[in-house]
Formats: C-alpha cells, structure tokens, sequence
C-alpha cells in the first residue's frame, strides 16, 4: 500500500523534484508565461475565423513582409568588406531573406584583411546591424567567434568548462603526516582532498605482480604497457588480416575482476580477453573497445581508461586477441593495460562524461548502460561512511598536514582542470576556452564580453535591427562540475555527493547499485545546469537587451544535456537537415517536437547544408529533402550557407567547404525569389493552427539524449511527437480522454520507452494522468534510477507499479482499465488504435512514397504531401476530417488555389484522388461549409490534363549577359539545345545569365479556358516575359506557367531569362593559364576532367490549354 505521506509529497508535485532531477521545474512556469505573452514575430495568428480566411489566403498567394525566410549569414576569414555586406543585404532583400545570422567563421585559423576583434572588425558588424535597419533585414549573431560553441581569449582555465581531475598519493596512518601531494594538471582548481581505506587488492594485477608481456607483433612495445605510465607515446601498424596478440604470463595467478586499457593513439578495435585455465585457453570477455576520437569535445579526459569488468576468472596467464582495428589517421597504440583483482565500474570514464560518444550519429541508446552485477563482497567496495575529508588541512602549495589514523589510505587530491575545449573554427585572436555550461554568472561574463561589446558600439537607433543571439548544434563535450557544485548537488538531491567522488576513479562505492545511481544523477545533474545555466542563462542575459536566443537544441560531438529541456530553456528552436546523407534525420524531430511540448510556435531548420560539391546544387535538387523536413514539423527555413562577398571583381568569390551557396555571386540567386517564395508559401501555412499527432513517446530521464526510441514504432498514417519528463510533470493534463498542453497540442496515447527505471515522482504523475482518462503504452518500471531517497524510491515506484500493472499478462502481453483510462503493455500501436477506433490520420497506401503533416485551425484542415520518388505518382489517401468539409488544392509552387471536386466521403473521412509528378508536393487544405471559400479555377476533375495549342519552334535571338566568357552579340538559335552541345566553346562553356526573344503569332484564343507556357527542359531556372509582362519564374518540373492574360490574339513577343551553373565555366577555368582564368573561389575541387553540366532552355517550348 502507498504511504499517505507519499500521496501527499506527489500531489505537491513540485515538492522533491525541486531538489532533485528537475530542480528547475519552476522556471518552466516562468519560461511559459514569457513564451505566451513575447512570441516570436514569426508567429501567426493562431485563432482562425471566416474572415482571416482570406488573410491566410492571401499571405498565400503573395507572401508578406512578415513571413521571410532566413540565412546563415558567415564572414570566412575576415576577409570583409562594408561595400560588400551592404550589396549582401540588399540582395538578400531582394531575394526574400528577412533574416541574417552573423557568423565570423575562419577554417584558414589566420588573419584576414579585417583583423577580428580589432576596432575596424567591430566597425563592420556595426555597419551590417545599420545596413540590417535601414534595408529591412533582422540581425543575428553567433554568441561567440566561430559556430562552436561560447567561449573566447577572455575565458581563462578558471571561467572555463571543467571536470574533476585528481593525484593518488597511497600512506600508512598512526602519526601525523606532513607531505607534498601532487597536483593533477598545471590549470588546476582545488576543490576536495579526501582519504579512505586502501584495498591492498589493487596490487594485485598485472601492474604489480611481475608479469612477462609479449606480442606476435614485433612493432608493440610490450615493455611499457605495465609501467604505470598514461603518458607513454607509442605506435603500431596492424598487419592485414591478422590478430594481434598480447600475452600476460604472472608470476602468480590472480582471480582477474577488471581490465583497464589507455591508448597511446586514437583507435579502435574489437577484442577478446582469453584465460589460460588448466591448459586450455578460455574465452574471458569479448568487447569492443573505442577510443576512435579522443579530441577534448568529445574526450576531456584524454587519457581516460577504457575499463570494463570481467567475470571473476582465476588464472596466472591471459591473452588479449585484438582485430578489425580503425583509425582516426593518427595511428595505433598503447599505452597501459592492466589486468586486476580490483573490481571496477564498467566504463566509468563514459558515465562521469569524460568520454562522449565518437561519432555524429547520436542514437537513443548511446548512453544508456546496462547492469553491472553487484559485487559478492562488500569489502572490494570503499565505504562512503569511512571517506574522511581532509580538505581543510591541504595548503594552497598542496602541502597535507593530517593526523591520519591506524591504517592504510589512499589520499585523493581533486580538483577542476579545464576540459580543453576552445571556440572553433575562429581566427587564432578569437580563439579561447569555452565558458562554463553549469554556471549562468559566468554565461552573463561571456555574453558581456562579446554580445556587450557590440551592443556597446551600435548607435541606440539601430538596435532594433539587432533581434538574434545564436547558439549553434552543440559540438564542444561536456564537464562534470563548477564551482561549489557540491551544494548545489545536496540542495538537489538531498545527499552529500563527497564521499562518493571515488567513484571517479572507477572504485566502487557503496556498492555497485550506489555507484551507478549517484553517476546517473551527476548526468542528470549536469543535463538540467546546461539547460537552465547555460541556454537560460544565454537567453537572461539576451533578453535584458530585447534580444531572443536562436538555438540548435542538439549536438554531434559530446552533446552532455536533454535536447528537450536544453531547447526548452531558448527563445527559438532550430533543427537541421543536409542535402545528402542522413544529418537531420533525428534533428529535425528533436527540435519540432520541443518547439510543439514547450509552446513554441515556430521550429527553424538549418537548411540544405551541405559538404564539398562546389557549385552543383540548385533549387530543383533541394526540393526533396526541403519537403521531408517540412513533413518533420519544420516550419521555418534558415539557409545554409550566404557567405559575405566582400568584392565583385572575385567571382564565383567567397566559399568554403560547407554549404549550398545561397549568395549574390551565385548564378541562380538572381533567380532565387520564385523558390523562396515556395518556401515562404509552405512556412506560411505550416505555422497556421496546431500540429496534429496521436501519439506522444516519453524519451525517459536518462542524459545525455539527443532524440527518443519509438518501440514499438508509429504505424503508417499516424503521427507523433517526443515529450519529456519535465513537461510530463508540469504541463501536461488530460482531457476528453486525451493528453493536452496549455497551447492546445494534444495526444491520444502516451509511449513510454523499454527502460527499467523512473522516478517516483514522475510516475506518480503518469499514474494520475492516467487515472483522468489517458492512456498509456510501455513495460512497468522497476526501480528509481536515482541515489535519492534510496532505497524508499524503489520501494515508492514498486507500490504504484504493482498498483497500475495489475492486469494478468499473457504471452508478455496485458491491458487494463485504470481509472478513466487504461494501461497496455506488449501491444502494437495498431492494436491500441483499433481498440479506441482512431482512424488513420492519411490512409494511403503502405508503399506509396509520399510523406505528409497535418495542421489544425479552428475551422481549417491544412495537410502538406509530398512525392519522394523521381516518379509520377497517383494516389487516393484518405484524410481525417470532418465530413462536411470541402477540400482545395493550394500550390505552393504557383501560389494557385483551386477547389478539389473530386472526392468522396468514406466511413473515416473524406477520400480525395490526387496526382503528382516527381518530387512535387500539394497541399490539401479542407475549410467549413459556411466559409464559402472562392476558389478558382475551377475543373471538372482534380487534375486537368493539357492540351497543345502551338509549339513556339521559331528561330530564338539569345543575349549570353556575361560578356566577359561570352559573345558580344547576342546569337541566333534556330533551334533550342544544350549549351553544351554548341559548337561555339564560349557557349559550351558559360556560366551565368542568357536571355531568349522570339515572336510567335496565334491565330485563336480558346475561350473560358486556362492557357499555360510549358517550356519543357529548362536547365536550371527561369523566369519568362510575356507581351513585357512579368508572368513568373520556374525551377522545377514542369516549368508550366499560366499566361491566360497575358496571352494575346495575333503576334506575341516572349522572353525568357535562363540560368545554369558556375560548373562549366569553372571546369573550363582548369584549362586556362593563371593570368586568363575568369573565375575564382576558396575551396576547389574541381579539375578539366569534372563532368559538365545541362545549361539553358531545352525545350519545347509549348503553348497548352486545359481539356
């Protein structure tokens, strides 16, 4: 039975979960309010009636002022100019970027021609903010020099990022002790000096006992490898296809509890320790062992042992068997090994964040670690009780005064050093520590120190302009303490963390449940200080200027914190999607999902980076990849990459080897306007209403954690959300049978993931929610993950477990009511849907490639669909909507909107056939009966096939604008062809603009009909003239434009602008003698033998009519 006194503590709710993992969760309340009351001017309104009907309409068809997109806006190399970012601006303007972020990049890491930090440097981020006022173009700034992370020279080793290093100095008690301990690190912090009871099993390894050591490998330094040395550099080259063996022979037999090894290079390998045991070699352990990258981001304890523990196994020789060794270019090595007695806590330099995860690709489980059994004899354990700290008797030379009683001990000097971490990629006059992610005073001292500084300079009439402080992916490791952190971690946990620091050199304490229990809560720990110390802190000190944090709530390299509260804690959220490859697969959710559970209207993505392939993308080819992030909840786009242009004599210019080259010397972006104008149109609609998902998954309180596990995964048609413990517990209720937040998102089920542990209190609350009518789906806990309260927790969340789970469980499966809602386990989510008899949300075949969202408004149903495939597609999904509805068709490539007559009403919803060429995207909107929506034109059918009216085959006169690499006269084309097949080099060559005329003549106008310009194959963009007026532009298929009014009777003048890529003019460049090359970049990969690339109007050229 649940005590009364726990029911009390629970229906506090905040009570103990002020001192314990969410210690912040009253600032949430605050951060809610200013969410609600200061949204972002990205917004839209959220409330829709008849008549703003027309607004959304409207801001459709014509994108407003209000509704841009935005840019990474980056300075590489300080080489700058205020002439340039001035024609920067303007073209962005132009173009329909409302929005640059500041970025003083420099992968060169020298000076450039405007020296960073200098007053002339300053001098040019005020002119940008100016310039940003007087154009119209909202300024951002990184926070620091560089895109990682918020650091600079001004942070010295005391204000730096830290963890907890230490010396171990071994004594004999019974007297009094005057000795010199050594100090760990030259930049060194005392924080605690502490004794315990030493174990004289520690000297019984391979490090101790005489041990004769040798390798099938001649190049492997055996004779170091027990020498006690971290520091040993040596190297080895693995020999393909063979093991490398290294053999341990004691002079006696040991009873081996652990294996420790610490490399010389950064490498990694699998292993298999092998045990010698009455003659016959016995397979020890087999693991994997991975120091791959042991830079500081992802490795502050460079040297930090690779521990693992082994089954007890007595003998006096072992074998470690290595294979499928990688590199990170550096080599192979070791430095120690040690086999020993000492137990240890499996990967311990991982669980207290010394060693991050190696590679970018986060998944849910990357730090999630399995039960170590407990140890059979509590005497290998250090007795927290017995820990005497000495603290006080340590002088500031590190010389120990202590009467130390009767006894062995080891003495444990400890202290902070810095984890190595510095601001990159930055001018080396930028280049710093990075500040401390748990200590928001010193978050205020950096913004003060770069921020402040501009602030400082910028006249008070231009502040405005200045709206951003930007905090790139999180890619700088973490830390695992600050200054006086012991208090504040008791304040929170209601333990002394002190006596359990020995943890920190992989001895267990207590036992190996406690030992695990307290590394869980310093994770967890420093999880919610980086959010609310470091973001909170960010955005306090930003917001005291009228200034909004825009956040990537993520990192790739040694992210420490919970991507949902560290986002949750920003202003702004932002993802990120590449071109290619799969970064942004998990980003993009994870940042949609915080935006949708903290009450944040708009979710920003880092658009369409990229890596290398100079100068080959175009609009046409980001389509795909756009429209997925769109389907993940993105809502806003952020270009990657403008890089400033500082000349014009410098083309293409400025570029690195990052980035789609969104910038004014780009061929296309003269053009850009028609595609961003698709992007504005999609964003537009997108931040209408709320989101729409069935199903919320829990991601569980474990840190670090940078996306969620589905299991069992979403069923297709359905749609979800991540969620987190801290709005479990503070924001979320239930009503109507579903859980709701304040914003009005709502979920029909809760997923909670296959973990065993969850706190009390956050249990409790899932079990009102629960009792209220909501309905969950997950294995029962079975313990608290925490050192708090223990172990009355565990006894608190068996109580409620044994109270909920109480249903019978049949093959793993069982279902019960609970309250006003139910409790399932083992069960699909299909099962669970068909039992509440939740249609699909978009039922539409399981093969077809098509991706969708669904938005809601009061009286509007907003669906965007998209076509992944490269291939037309017919598909008849069907919506869940309100049956009275009727649905339209609304392009967002054209800005047309028109009514939808095919359709039919089924027993789920309303079911509409739908056609879409490749890579295209509709959006399915469906409005009230009583709006009585004017929406034209109107067909007898969704999709109206088209019909030739005239092929425009008449001769061409074709104006190549540049006429540096071109002709100086324009140049007859009889028919229309790939540039690259002229016989004219110049033409097969060119890069940049080309301007088409030709006159035709129509005898007829079909009347009552909509007449459309198919122009064929255009290579890449285009944007067409008609009679001298403006008809519109077109980047992708089919490059169709209607000209029902502009089209006249008799003869007709066309004029079609066509560009193509730099491509070709740069592959001819490689052919050229320095002092005739035109062109000129950066970063250049391109050589004579690069393929060239489709250029021009292709054609036909076609004159079609609807049937």
């Amino acid at each position: 039975m649940i005590s009364t006194k726990f029911l009390k503590l629970v229906n506090k709710k905040q009570v103990s979960f002020v001192r314990k993992t969410y210690y912040y969760q009253t600032k949430l309340v605050l951060l809610s309010l200013f969410v609600s009351v200061c949204s972002c001017n990205l917004s839209r309104s959220q409330k829709i009636t008849k008549q703003n009907y027309d607004i959304i309409k409207s801001g459709f068809i014509e994108p407003t002022d209000d509704n841009t997109i935005w840019c990474y806006w980056y300075w590489i190399n300080d080489d700058i100019s205020k002439v340039g970012i001035t024609k920067d601006l303007e073209a962005m303007k132009e173009a329909g970027i409302g929005g640059a972020l500041i970025g003083n990049i420099n992968p060169a890491h020298k000076d450039g021609k405007v020296p960073m930090l200098s007053e002339v440097w300053w001098s040019h981020m005020v002119h940008a903010v100016e310039e940003g006022k007087r154009i119209g173009v909202d300024i951002g700034v990184f926070n620091c020099p560089g895109w990682s992370q918020s650091g600079g020279p001004w942070v010295d080793y005391t204000k730096a990022m830290r963890y907890l290093a230490y010396s171990e100095t071994k004594v004999s008690g019974g007297k009094l002790l005057n000795i010199a301990l050594p100090q760990p690190k030259k930049e060194f912090q005392d924080t605690h000096t502490f004794a315990f009871k030493s174990s004289a099993i520690e000297e019984n390894s391979t490090q101790f006992i005489p041990t004769k050591i040798s390798a099938n490998w001649e190049d492997v330094n055996v004779a170091i490898l027990n020498d006690g040395n971290k520091e040993d550099n040596t190297s080895f080259e693995p020999k393909k296809g063979e093991v490398l063996e290294i053999s341990f022979q004691l002079s006696e037999p040991i009873t081996a509890r652990s294996i420790t090894i610490i490399p010389s290079r950064a490498f990694k390998c699998n292993m298999t320790l092998m045990a010698v045991v009455d003659g016959e070699e016995k397979i020890v352990k087999e693991f994997h062992f991975d120091r791959f990258r042991i830079t500081p981001n992802v490795a502050s304890i460079e040297t930090g042992d690779f521990a693992t523990v082994l089954p007890e196994t007595k003998a006096r020789k072992f074998i470690l068997k290595c294979t499928n060794f990688r590199d990170k270019r550096g080599g192979y090595g070791f430095a120690e090994i040690n086999i020993s007695e000492a137990p240890v806590l499996d990967k311990f330099i991982e669980k207290q964040l010394g060693k991050m995860n190696s590679t970018p690709g986060i998944q849910w489980d990357s730090y999630i670690y399995g039960q170590q059994e407990a140890l059979k004899d509590k005497s290998l354990c250090v007795n927290p009780d017995e820990l005497i700290d000495i603290s006080n008797k340590l002088d500031k030379n590190g010389m120990l005064s202590w009467d130390a009683p009767v006894g062995e001990w080891v003495i444990m000097r400890m202290g902070m050093t810095p984890t190595g971490t510095k601001n990159a990629p930055a001018a080396p006059q930028g280049v710093g520590y990075e500040i401390d992610k748990m200590n928001s005073e010193l978050v205020q001292y950096h913004f003060d120190k770069f921020v402040g500084e501009l602030l400082k300079r910028i006249p008070e009439e231009s502040k405005s302009a200045f709206k951003y402080v930007v905090a790139d992916s999180y890619e700088q490791g973490s830390q695992n303490w600050t200054d006086g952190y012991e208090v504040k971690f008791k304040e929170k946990y209601g333990y002394d963390p002190v006596p359990f620091l020995p943890v920190l050199s992989g001895r267990i304490v207590g036992s190996v449940e406690q030992s695990e229990r307290f590394l869980w809560d310093l994770r967890r720990s420093i999880a919610d200080d980086v959010a609310y110390e470091y973001v909170g802190g960010l955005r306090k000190a930003s917001n005291k200027h009228n200034l909004k944090t825009w956040l990537e709530n993520y990192g790739h390299w040694g992210f420490p914190g919970e991507f949902m509260m560290y986002g949750g804690q920003s202003d702004l959220i932002s993802g990120e999607f590449w071109n290619e490859g799969t970064l942004g697969n998990i980003e993009c959710k994870a940042s949609s999902s915080t935006a949708h559970t903290y009450g944040k209207p708009v979710t920003s993505a880092e658009a369409f980076t990229s890596s290398r392939r100079a100068y080959l993308r175009h609009p046409a080819m980001l389509k795909k990849r756009g429209d997925w992030a769109l389907t993940e909840g993105i809502n806003h786009f952020v270009l990657h990459l403008y890089i400033q242009q500082p000349d014009d004599n410098r083309k293409p210019g400025m570029n690195a080897w990052f980035g789609t080259e969104f910038n004014r010397h780009n061929t296309w972006f003269i053009q850009a306007d028609s595609y961003f104008d698709y992007l504005r149109r999609c964003q537009h609609l997108l931040q209408q209403g709320k989101y729409v998902a069935d199903v919320c998954y829990y991601i569980g309180e474990d840190a670090p954690v940078m996306t969620g596990v589905r299991n069992p995964e979403i069923p297709k048609g359905y749609s979800y959300d991540y969620i987190n413990a801290e709005v479990i517990l503070n924001r979320l209720s239930v009503k109507d049978g579903r859980f709701v937040l304040p914003d009005g998102m709502s979920y029909k089920v809760m997923v909670l993931p296959p973990f065993k542990t969850m706190c009390p209190e956050l249990l409790a609350k899932i079990e009102q929610l629960v009792q209220q009518g909501g309905t969950i789906l997950g294995p029962k806990p079975e313990k608290s993950p925490s050192l708090e309260n223990y172990p009355m927790a565990d006894t608190q969340v068996k109580e409620l477990v044994d109270k909920m789970w109480h249903g019978d469980y049949a093959n793993g499966r069982m279902n019960v009511n609970y309250g006003e809602g139910k409790i399932w386990d083992g069960y699909e989510l299909s099962e669970v849907f068909s039992d509440m008899n939740l249609a699909k949300d978009v039922d539409v075949s399981e093969d077809a490639p098509v991706l969708w969202i669904h938005r809601k408004t009061e009286d509007m149903d907003i669906y965007f669909i998209s076509n992944q495939s490269d291939d037309t597609l017919k598909v008849s999904p069907v919506f869940r909507v309100n049956k009275k509805m009727k649905p339209q068709l609304w392009d967002a490539v054209s800005g047309e909107i028109r009514a939808l007559p095919d359709y039919e009403v089924t027993d789920t919803g309303i079911k509409v056939p739908l056609k879409m060429q490749a890579a295209q995207s509709w959006f399915v909107v469906f409005t009230n009966d009583d709006i009585k929506a004017d929406v034209k034109p109107t067909y007898s059918k969704n999709f109206p096939e088209y019909k030739k009216l005239k092929t425009i085959d008449t001769p061409y006169e074709v104006d190549f604008e540049n006429k540096d690499i071109a002709a100086k006269r324009p140049v007859i084309f009889n028919e229309l062809i790939d540039w690259r097949n002229s016989d004219d080099e110049q033409i097969q060559y060119y890069s940049g603009t080309a301007i088409y005329k030709t006159n035709f003549k129509m005898d007829e106008l079909p009347e009552n009909k909509g007449i459309y310009l198919n122009l064929g194959e255009v290579s890449v963009m285009a944007k067409v003239k008609l009679n001298g007026k403006y008809v519109g532009g077109v980047w992708m298929a089919p490059y169709r434009l209607n000209i029902s009014e502009e089209l006249k009777k008799g003869k007709n003048e066309l004029e079609i602008e066509v560009v193509n890529l730099w491509r070709n003019q740069l592959i001819k460049d490689k052919e050229r003698p320095e002092e005739e090359k035109y062109t000129w970049i950066v970063i250049d990969k391109i050589t004579s033998e690069s393929k060239t690339q489709p250029s021009g109007l292709l054609g036909p050229v076609i004159i079609e009519t609807t049937k």
